[in-house]
């Protein structure tokens, strides 16, 4: 078989994938350049640390927002901008590459408003999670909330493709599964941490999502309803 000319050399990605890392690349390179002193002079050693103040979600500052009723635009972004500041260049590396791999997968079934609407979701999950355990005080920063609502949309896509072969369905928790060993392995070494209590809700809500954005799925979900 003749390999087809015509294709792209990278696969494409969904739009709505690119929003989320092309602004993540840039932030990495920005810092990274002045922390290596190629960019911003002496000064520019801080700027990870300056994007962390400026973008870290911080539980105790929206706690304090909601008992004050007051929700000044510096503390309402965080809740979004949170994913585009990493602790370290290769964390904010594998991040990309895994984001770039799930939004790919996800994207192959879903529309690209569903691929926004998991991880918009996701992305609010963990600071609202944060937030309602009062004991937490750790800021939050980097893109793994979001990841894990995308592996969320990837298991109830292997979910349901299990389901209709009759094969066993379990299967498709398998990468959350693994996740979890790795993450219960690395925190008896170096210590546990809180952002797993945002990364599984978020896993959550983008499985439970998927029954409301993947295509069809809604039709369907009445049509089982009327039969009831």
């Amino acid at each position: 078989m003749e390999p087809d000319r015509n294709a792209p050399p990278l696969n494409p990605l969904p739009w709505v994938v690119w929003l989320i890392v092309l602004p993540m690349i840039a932030m990495e390179v920005v810092v990274s350049l002045g922390a290596a002193g190629i960019a911003g002079g002496p000064t520019a050693i801080g700027w990870r640390s300056e994007a962390v103040q400026k973008l870290a979600f911080s539980p105790d500052m929206m706690r304090a927002m909601i008992a004050a009723h007051q929700y000044p635009l510096d503390g309402m972004w965080r809740l979004v901008s949170y994913p585009f500041i990493h602790s370290a260049l290769s964390d904010a590396l594998l991040v990309v590459v895994i984001l770039m791999a799930l939004g790919k997968f996800v994207g192959e079934v879903f529309r690209w408003w569903g691929v926004l609407v998991v991880l918009l979701a996701a992305t609010l999950t963990g600071p609202l999670v944060f937030t309602a355990l009062p004991f937490v005080k750790t800021p939050l920063i980097g893109a793994w909330v979001p990841v894990y609502g995308l592996i969320g949309a990837m298991s109830w896509i292997l979910f349901r493709r299990l389901a209709n072969e009759g094969s066993k369905r379990w299967r498709a928790f398998s990468m959350i599964g693994s996740l979890l060993v790795i993450q219960v392995l690395f925190g008896t070494i170096f210590g546990f941490g809180w952002h797993w209590a945002a990364e599984l809700p978020a896993f959550a809500v983008g499985f439970g999502l998927s029954y409301l954005v993947a295509p069809g799925e809604v039709a369907r979900l009445r049509a089982m309803m009327r039969q009831r």
